[in-house]
């Protein structure tokens, strides 16, 4: 058996490890080829280019590469074209690998699986219906998704999130990591500003402001900075004059498993966290860490894309538990002031994002099969 499989960047690329990890154990001897990051790396994947390349996000940062990005499209659907696999599997990164998709549906007749249901309940509810013409079936992430995928024409399974069944640092893990730092009893904020180098850019000095009047106000406060290899040197430059001492989880020249066990143990270790949007937030949730959530884009990116929202939040945490618990400072609220006197709310009452978290990881599949597994048993039956 043979499957072709495409991330575009983190998140993606530990939907596919999982992913490819349940298929590995189902079907023995099942042959990948594609595109993906350290963790699909990790499950027998010979990347075709690194993965980092595709990870733009945003109509203005994305002009600047087009013309590279359609280079990559034409490589990755010749290579789909000429190796002819039982399926192509594409996960998130839809402006990339809907355009691979739909190169691929005109020149053979793989199945094609798109991992990460289109978000039409938020903006653009059309992209379904164009989805459709280039996609056969659908893994969705949230239980409220299949519906909206089959109006448009395609089957889809509700696979869960691969977070409900990722290991969880427990409290003796983070109190040696505050042992290690020297970091003893002190208040500890997490910052994640972010796995793209463009948002790393425009978010870390906008978080490190906002730790500014949380830090003056309890002088002992410390800050933890997890990173991806990818912007490691990036969010060590740009973290360098940050108040509270910012230590950061640095995964570069170290094992995997270690540095994902730095990581959680960091999670365990840190009273709240200050993240951009994203599949963090299911992350910190999973962890049961408090979070305030900010995130800002390019001004026309931001423009565009405001007068196309149709819910009034972004945070996954909000919207799976059909609370607004998380505060979330977004677009032109991204403001280091308002973001503050947020981290401060949070820090004065952790326990109120408690059962929303709950719900969430209850919704997405905790205490079922492995999310992995289950979107493996959906690859295989659209396979057949």
């Amino acid at each position: 058996m043979r499957i072709f499989v495409i991330a575009g960047e983190p998140s993606g690329d530990r939907l596919g490890a999982a992913l490819m990890g349940g298929l590995k154990a189902l079907a023995p001897g099942v042959e990948f080829r594609g595109v993906g990051g350290s963790g699909m790396e990790g499950e027998g994947l010979e990347s075709l280019f690194p993965m980092e390349e595709l990870s733009v996000m945003g109509i203005a940062e994305v002009l600047p590469k087009y013309r590279h990005l359609m280079r990559r499209i034409k490589e990755c659907a010749a290579e789909v074209v000429a190796w002819q696999p039982d399926a192509l599997v594409t996960i998130d990164s839809p402006d990339f690998c809907l355009r691979v998709a739909r190169r691929v549906k005109a020149e053979a007749t793989v199945k094609t699986i798109h991992y990460v249901a289109p978000t039409v309940w938020a903006w653009r509810a059309g992209r379904a219906e164009k989805m459709a013409q280039v996609i056969d079936h659908v893994l969705a992430l949230f239980p409220f998704e299949p519906p909206y995928m089959e109006a448009a024409g395609m089957s889809c399974d509700f696979v869960g999130h691969p977070v409900v069944s990722e290991p969880v640092a427990n409290e003796a893990d983070g109190l040696a990591f505050r042992a290690a730092h020297g970091i003893g009893d002190a208040p500890l904020v997490m910052a994640l500003p972010g796995s793209r180098r463009g948002e790393v850019g425009r978010l870390a000095p906008i978080f490190g402001e906002a730790l500014r009047p949380v830090v003056a106000a309890r002088p002992e406060t410390r800050v933890v900075v997890p990173c991806v290899a990818s912007t490691a040197g990036l969010v060590q430059e740009l973290t360098a004059r940050w108040p509270g001492a910012p230590v950061l989880v640095d995964p570069r020249g170290k094992p995997a498993k270690e540095a994902q066990a730095e990581k959680r143990a960091a999670f365990a270790a840190a009273d709240v966290a200050l993240a951009a949007s994203g599949t963090v937030s299911l992350e910190l949730a999973a962890a049961a860490l408090p979070m305030v959530i900010a995130y800002d884009m390019n001004w026309l990116s931001r423009q565009i894309i405001s007068r196309m929202l149709k819910i009034d939040t972004v945070t996954l945490v909000n919207l799976v538990a059909e609370s607004r618990t998380i505060p979330e400072f977004i677009g032109a609220e991204c403001k280091p002031a308002k973001i503050a006197e947020g981290l401060k709310a949070v820090m004065a009452a952790p326990g109120a994002q408690l059962e929303a978290m709950a719900v969430t990881m209850d919704r997405l599949g905790r205490g079922d099969e492995p999310p992995g597994l289950r979107a493996a048993r959906s690859v295989l039956a659209q396979i057949g």
